[in-house]
């Protein structure tokens, strides 16, 4: 297990989202990135989440006052997983862009074709 900080792992996670080419960041659009210890006990692996409602499944209703779509970084299990800092850094770097993908429609399936799993 990696030795990181609340604070160098939230830094990693900043990072990550600086990676996010500009042209593409500008899209993203009332989502909130937050990193949490631990996911559900249901899964006790899992990296990242990402919840709420897909852009190509958005329409007239998404707009009216919804909530912010969520991605939830999970530390404990990145931390538990990775070998080194930088390690944990690519990891990260990694699942960002993952839930980035969900919240563009993209679904697992597709994401394993392009070698981001």
């Amino acid at each position: 297990m990696v030795e990181m900080s609340r604070e160098e792992f939230e830094e990693a996670v900043g990072d990550a989202l600086d990676l996010v080419p500009e042209g593409l960041a500008a899209l993203i659009d009332n989502v909130v990135v937050l990193v949490e210890e631990e996911p559900s006990p249901d899964e006790p692996d899992l990296l990242g989440l990402y919840e709420g409602t897909p852009v190509t499944e958005r329409d007239g209703w998404w707009a009216a006052g919804s909530l912010p779509d969520r991605i939830t970084i999970y530390r404990g299990p990145t931390l538990r997983m990775c070998e080194d800092v930088q390690d944990v850094v690519d990891e990260v770097a990694v699942t960002v862009v993952h839930e980035i993908a969900h919240y563009f429609g993209i679904d697992d399936d597709r994401l394993h074709e392009l070698g981001w799993d």
